[in-house]
């Protein structure tokens, strides 16, 4: 079986932590690069049900979107929940591994992910990255629908090719206007709401938008606004980094196995309609 240490050169082949954002934390977390690594777990977040899952299948690694210490520590003692997880994880020889902004800004990423779940052809970055000559890779992606629908199909669309979560997909804007070229952002994107009204798209897809950037959004241009959970918005992502990861590892003595999890972490675990007429 290949070593950890080789597993992560080819994550990090895939992923450059150089593409990550300077606040964030990617990368190794804990692991020996000696130990060997047969089974691989894809998840969105690192936390206790997932690493349990871990355990229970006899994973090696963990290869989580989010990271673990985005802001650092000075401890890792199993008093609070994330050094339960550290010692959960080292207890049990498994290693966990980070790839977050650097998988966002990557070709194919996060965002492409995203984007084929809800059936968008991609035709370009929605943010390019100036360091990238073919101009691929970046942040969010820009992408079209087969033919135009109302965008309350198009809503519905994003809520049957994404995991189910309680707070489903709200849309703003009018219905029944009709939506063909649609930006996408997996994860939080309302910081590129101005990006995408000056793409000119009919929609733009992401997760976590505020009250007073989407309202003065829908009302500076007419571009709709379909949000999702966070954890969904990312989670076709996993699947993506499975692939790749396997297939840059087929020609290996014995081929890593792969999984991703379908544990949904998204913390809102309830949704109370309420009687509405627009």
């Amino acid at each position: 079986m290949p070593k950890l240490s080789d597993v992560i050169a080819v994550l990090e082949e895939i992923y450059p932590p150089q593409w990550a954002e300077s606040w964030d934390a990617v990368g190794l977390v804990c692991g020996d690069p000696e130990a060997e690594v047969g089974r691989v777990l894809f998840a969105v977040d690192p936390v206790q049900a997932v690493v349990d899952e871990a355990v229970e299948w006899g994973a090696d690694l963990l290869v989580t979107h989010h990271p673990l210490y985005l802001r650092g520590t000075t401890t890792v003692a199993a008093t609070g929940f994330k050094g339960r997880v550290v010692h959960t994880l080292i207890k049990h020889d498994i290693a966990l591994h980070v790839a977050h902004t650097n998988a966002d800004h990557a070709d194919p990423g996060v965002s492409d992910a995203l984007a084929e779940a809800v059936g968008l052809k991609v035709t370009g970055p929605l943010v390019a990255d100036p360091t990238d000559p073919a101009g691929r890779r970046g942040s969010g992606r820009i992408g079209e629908l087969p033919e135009p629908m109302t965008l309350s199909a198009f809503a519905a669309r994003v809520a049957a090719g994404l995991p189910a979560t309680a707070a489903g997909v709200r849309a703003a804007g009018d219905p029944e206007r009709p939506v063909r070229r649609v930006a996408v952002c997996g994860g939080s994107g309302d910081s590129f709401l101005a990006e995408a009204r000056r793409a000119g798209v009919d929609a733009y897809l992401t997760a976590d938008l505020r009250h007073h950037p989407a309202s003065e959004a829908t009302e500076a241009a007419p571009v709709a606004l379909v949000d999702a959970a966070h954890w969904a918005t990312e989670w076709p992502w996993l699947t993506l980094a499975a692939r790749e990861l396997t297939s840059r590892t087929a020609d290996r003595d014995r081929q890593l196995e792969t999984r991703v999890s379908t544990r949904v972490t998204d913390p809102w675990t309830a949704h109370a309609p309420m009687p509405y007429t627009p």
